[in-house]
């Protein structure tokens, strides 16, 4: 009968400008479809160049290379009878645009430019293409020569159009233009379109998966329909990581489901579906046949070629099923180790080395290593042959094999606790257990000879010697003797990670781990040039609250028992000296805000998009049952003071996990001052106007200002 179609659609884990390895990967995705039955195959977005070329998109190079890739595709025997939608920017009359490039048979079907081009947030579309505006408009596209010496075909059409194959309809959709409000799949499906396309590249943020999976099916549940979403996976060489959940969905129902963290390169889902079951579906929503009745046509582009087979009554379907969600701290201990290994082969080092100060925040961090060498071992027992090559190259052992975590972990991670005078026993033993646990290699070395060198040098120059302010020094004399503490520790962290291994025989050098959250960059809550400057950093875009939560999650699911006593201690820098043996100085007072207050005033900052004035708005009446609003007033003036007097840290801040959509990133993300005027005089006096009138209709006496 002709109504049971078979698709695929795959997770790829692209890497900007690896055409070659990009190509392989498209093949591999193909071959792969190809043998369980598909007839139309669907990649991620711009999966030949990679998604993440920004400034590369210029260069006439990209585009050549990019159609280089394409014609190995439709020269080659493996792309045979299976319809193959590719994507890759290509240039139509001197216009850049981000393309679906739909062929079968050497034949290139419709080359489909991209509508609504994401530019919020870590995305800028619009700085390196045009959306194409031209609704329902199709154009002659010239090929390249040599793309015409492949197909035959001089001119291929260009535009907004769907494909008609003999047994059903599809039309194709790019990443943004599923989340936009005008979604182009509701117009379509109206026009009959029963199969519906999207390649996208959506990174991931802690608890977004939800969203994009509502969204998918929610397209479908209205109008009816069969809805493919491919998407990248993994580093694509920056700050994201595209967290893969493929899925295919039928009528408002998930069918098919991949998974959202994995070490796997390629992974493809295919599903076969009753093309009779979306035709019912819709026959008993009349308004949605009413709408259809007056809708515009798209042009159709007729294609002689099925995605069925005439004889497939017996063919078993796929059923819906329930899709599964992971929960926050399960996002953490996966996202983010997942970003770590493909940074770590790509950038053919040999491990990791993290300054681990027995804090929440480095240890969280080397629990992410550790999670990471846990997947590397599953992958390897699995049967990934490409996670077994780089283990081997990255160990230098071509006979290896990593199964125990731990033992991988002695291999690739360096742990080092850097004590100075001024650490407690109890962090240095927290460390050194830490360690111990997840098998790390670990180092403990004194700082204090380097740092009395260094303020030695001062003392001789000046003739002063500054004091910390227990024992008599001012303000100015304490800080900076916490920051050459805190920076002697970066440069002997780069000093290791260069040489640890050549001291232990080994080739190879290592890549430096921060560990600073995104709640202490906002607020500025670290030294400049300290060990919050490294080469990458897995928790840079994770807050202290998820953090600890993730924390609690790996003394259960990792049995790591000595996170119980990081755990109940509290938060410091460990920068000024001991009161009789114990630690004296804790995050939280010097900053002068609760972490969870951070939190607060971050979301508001960026995803509420407010000021001072309006955040204090917002507060007043948040914190109405535990603040009055002088005293409202006084914490929203203490953060804005403080995060627009260090936001110039952010300029140099290292290279993050991007996770938060509040991160004070400066990179892309963030983009606000460096230099501002700390006293906020316009802002801070709007808000002590508000509090006059609050309390004057409170009957409480008025001071002149708010500190």
């Amino acid at each position: 009968m002709g109504r049971a179609v078979t698709v695929a659609t795959c997770a790829l884990n692209q890497w900007a400008l690896d055409f070659e390895g990009n190509l392989e990967r498209i093949f591999r995705s193909i071959d792969i479809a190809k043998s369980k039955g598909a007839r139309y195959r669907l990649g991620p977005e711009l999966e030949i160049c990679g998604y993440g070329c920004s400034d590369h998109y210029y260069e006439s190079d990209t585009l050549l290379h990019s159609f280089q890739v394409l014609e190995k595709l439709l020269e080659s025997p493996a792309t045979q009878d299976i319809i193959c939608d590719v994507g890759m920017p290509v240039l139509h009359r001197n216009v850049r645009y981000n393309c679906r490039v739909i062929f079968l048979n050497k034949k290139i079907l419709l080359i489909r430019p991209k509508i609504s081009l994401a530019n919020a947030g870590n995305y800028r579309e619009l700085r390196w293409f045009t959306p194409w505006s031209k609704a329902r408009h199709v154009e002659e596209y010239f090929l390249p020569r040599i793309i015409q010496e492949v197909t035959g075909q001089e001119t291929v059409p260009f535009g907004d159009a769907v494909l008609v194959t003999k047994d059903t309809c599809l039309g194709a959709e790019i990443c943004e233009e599923l989340w936009a409000p005008n979604s182009p799949h509701i117009e379509m499906g109206l026009d009959g379109v029963e199969i519906f396309t999207n390649s996208s590249g959506s990174h991931h943020v802690l608890r977004k998966a939800h969203a994009r999976v509502d969204l998918v099916n929610s397209a479908t549940a209205k109008n009816g329909g069969i809805y493919i979403l491919a998407n990248q996976k993994g580093c694509d060489g920056d700050r994201l990581y595209y967290d893969g959940c493929a899925m295919i969905s039928m009528n408002g129902e998930t069918v098919a489901q991949g998974s959202q963290f994995s070490l796997d390169d390629v992974e493809v889902l295919v599903a076969t579906l009753d093309l009779e079951d979306v035709r019912s579906y819709r026959a008993e929503i009349s308004s949605r046949n009413l709408a259809a009745s007056k809708v515009n046509p798209y042009p159709r582009v007729k294609v002689d070629f099925a995605l069925s087979c005439p004889d497939d009554v017996a063919v078993p379907t796929c059923v819906p099923i329930q899709w599964r969600h992971h929960s926050p701290e399960e996002e953490i201990s996966l996202g983010p180790a997942c970003w770590l290994w493909d940074y770590l082969r790509r950038s053919k080092q040999a491990g990791f080395l993290l300054p681990l100060s027995g804090g929440i925040d480095s240890s969280a961090t080397a629990c992410i290593v550790y999670s990471m060498c846990q997947q590397v071992c599953l992958a390897v027992k699995n049967g990934n042959a490409d996670v077994l090559a780089d283990a081997r190259r990255i160990v230098n052992d071509e006979t290896y094999i990593p199964e125990d975590p731990r033992e991988f972990c002695k291999r690739v991670f360096t742990t080092c606790y850097m004590a100075s005078e001024n650490s407690s026993q109890d962090t240095c033993n927290r460390a050194k257990l830490l360690a111990e646990q997840i098998g790390s290699y670990h180092i403990n070395l004194n700082i204090d000879v380097a740092v009395k060198a260094v303020v030695g040098i001062f003392s001789v120059v000046t003739g002063r010697t500054p004091r910390f302010s227990v024992h008599g020094g001012s303000s100015r004399e304490s800080l900076a003797l916490q920051n050459v503490q805190a920076r002697i520790r970066m440069v002997l962290a780069y000093l290791f990670a260069q040489l640890t291994l050549w001291a232990r025989g080994m080739p190879g050098g290592l890549l430096v781990l921060g560990s600073a959250n995104v709640d202490e960059s906002l607020r500025g809550y670290l030294t400049k040039y300290d060990c919050s400057s490294a080469d990458i950093n897995p928790i840079g875009g994770i807050s202290k609250t998820d953090l600890k939560n993730f924390i609690q999650y790996c003394i259960e699911n990792f049995q790591l028992t000595a996170l119980r006593s990081i755990m109940s201690a509290p938060p410091t820098a460990e920068l000024e000296p001991l009161v009789d043996g114990q630690v004296a100085q804790t995050d939280e007072a010097d900053m002068g805000m609760t972490y969870a207050e951070l939190s607060i005033y971050g979301k508001l900052r960026k995803i509420a998009k407010a000021g001072p004035y309006s955040m204090f708005c917002k507060l007043i009446n948040m914190w109405k049952e535990i603040c009055t609003p002088r005293e409202v007033a006084s914490k929203v003036k203490h953060f804005f003071r403080m995060y627009s007097v260090n936001r110039h840290k952010m300029t140099t801040l290292t290279p993050s996990y991007h996770a938060e959509n509040y991160s004070p990133d400066d990179n892309r993300f963030d983009l606000r001052p460096f230099l501002y005027n700390t006293s906020w005089s316009w802002q801070f006096r709007c808000i002590d106007k508000q509090v006059s009138k609050l309390e004057k209709k409170e009957g409480i006496s008025v001071a002149e200002d708010v500190d």
